[in-house]
């Protein structure tokens, strides 16, 4: 007599579950995501948990002025554990805020940048013909200057200011998405899926963003990550060439170029440890996009 047995369902996993998983396989890039998740969260916490407010002058004694790091303050007996700079502003509180506005310049700059780019590349890869043609020469264009050229031209047309930084973030940085998602988006548009929302007529904006564009979102993601590290340099250098964001509201970059006039009398940490700040943030980023890459893409995986 033949035993019938019965069968274990197979579990299969979500995309998300599967990209998650393989993602959390690397310690290096689990390392850099739990780097950049608690540089983010100090940015945001930086109001309730910073020593002090660096922008707030009746915070500040002009007697702290360049204390060396573990230094006590000459009225408020409070230690800076960073030292403090010239103006007597205490280090570590003021790297803190530097990252809320470089991490907010940034995401922002990302978020419109990936909206223009993003409808530009489907638009071009849709209807193609003459106009794919047009926006990818504008976008060859762009992409054949450097961006910090573009961005130094910008800002001395626009002066400066976190919104006039933001803008011309979000100038520089919109090629690169039109052309990811214009790239993805023209091998999608051969596939039956595509032929078929056509003969049902459905309108060209609902079979571009509800059919065409989540198929080009793995790709995105991944140059969205790598433009978020590149935002932030490109951020800082124009800070510390003095044309990026305001005095009042410094960024990372901005309090590297404060210090820098005094690295030759010693007083190295004022411009020290907000590169530090600086580069572990972007390493940090940088783990995570490169590991987000050898997810989405299976045929860069060993």
């Amino acid at each position: 007599m033949t035993q019938v047995g019965i069968s274990t369902p197979v579990r299969i996993d979500s995309p998300s579950r599967r990209i998650a998983k393989e993602f959390l396989e690397d310690p290096v890039a689990v390392i850099g995501l739990s780097l950049f998740v608690l540089v983010a969260l100090i940015a945001l916490a930086a109001p309730w948990i910073a020593p002090q407010n660096p922008y707030d002058l009746a915070q500040l004694n002009i007697m702290d002025s360049a204390l060396p790091p573990g230094e006590t303050s000459f009225g408020t007996n409070m230690t800076y554990w960073l030292g403090t700079d010239q103006q007597g502003r205490d280090m570590l509180s003021a790297i803190m805020y530097g990252l809320r506005i470089s991490l907010m310049v940034a995401l922002i700059s990302l978020a419109l940048a990936i909206t223009i780019g993003t409808v530009v590349g489907v638009t071009a890869a849709y209807f193609g013909g003459r106009l794919d043609s047009f926006i990818m020469r504008v976008v060859d264009l762009q992409l054949s200057f450097p961006a910090i050229l573009i961005a130094l031209i910008l800002l001395a047309l626009l002066g400066r200011g976190v919104d006039k930084v933001i803008l011309a973030l979000v100038i520089v940085q919109w090629a690169y998405y039109a052309r990811t998602v214009r790239s993805s988006a023209i091998v999608e548009t051969r596939k039956d899926y595509i032929d078929a929302a056509r003969c049902l007529a459905l309108s060209n904006r609902r079979i571009m963003f509800r059919h065409l564009l989540p198929n080009c979102v793995p790709p995105l993601i991944v140059v969205a990550t790598v433009q978020i590290a590149q935002a932030i340099a490109l951020e800082a250098t124009l800070s510390f060439l003095g044309v990026g964001v305001p005095i009042t509201e410094p960024s990372l970059g901005l309090l590297i170029a404060n210090g820098y006039d005094y690295l030759l009398s010693g007083s190295y940490w004022i411009s020290l440890f907000p590169g530090i700040a600086l580069v572990v943030t972007i390493i940090a980023i940088n783990l995570v996009g490169d590991r987000l890459r050898d997810v989405l893409n299976p045929r860069l995986q060993k």
